[in-house]
């Protein structure tokens, strides 16, 4: 709502100046880009705190995990692959596989684990959120009509 409201502002500010001063739209573009910036770091920045926090319990993670793993395959491979499980002991139904996946699985967690606590989409999403009121200043570039045109030839 902060984004939206920022970017409302903006859009008011702008939209009196093109009216009144009868300048274009284009020569705005960095005041846009500070104000978008200016909300990606509002919103955003405060999280950057955590970001060695995650780095550090990613590296941990990993060579724990990582540790864990290897010991577990190594394990794995000598019981399964060089011939060391029982002869009474089948290897359908075996819960070793399973376990393996499970421990494959922790262990993608933790490699893909960011080192922010936002996404990429989080941020794109509130730079949208930033810019969608400024969306009808489109129409002081050029007439509704002809945007509809391109935009049909666009998508047709």
């Amino acid at each position: 709502m902060l984004a939206v409201a920022h970017g409302a502002l903006l859009a008011a500010t702008l939209a009196n100046r093109i009216l009144y001063l009868g300048t274009p739209l284009p020569q705005y573009v960095i005041e846009i880009a500070v104000v978008v910036v200016f909300m990606l770091c509002l919103a955003l920045g405060p999280l950057l705190v955590f970001t060695g926090q995650l780095a550090r319990t990613k590296r941990v993670g990993l060579r724990e995990y990582g540790t864990l793993a290897q010991r577990y395959v190594r394990d794995f491979d000598a019981k399964w692959l060089r011939g060391g499980a029982p002869s009474d002991e089948p290897f359908v139904g075996s819960g070793d596989i399973q376990s393996l996946a499970d421990l494959s699985n922790s262990v993608e967690v933790v490699r893909t684990m960011r080192l922010t606590p936002f996404s990429k989409e989080a941020a794109l999403q509130l730079a949208l959120a930033t810019l969608a009121p400024l969306t009808p200043l489109l129409l002081s570039m050029m007439p509704l009509e002809e945007l509809l045109k391109r935009l049909f030839g666009i998508l047709l």
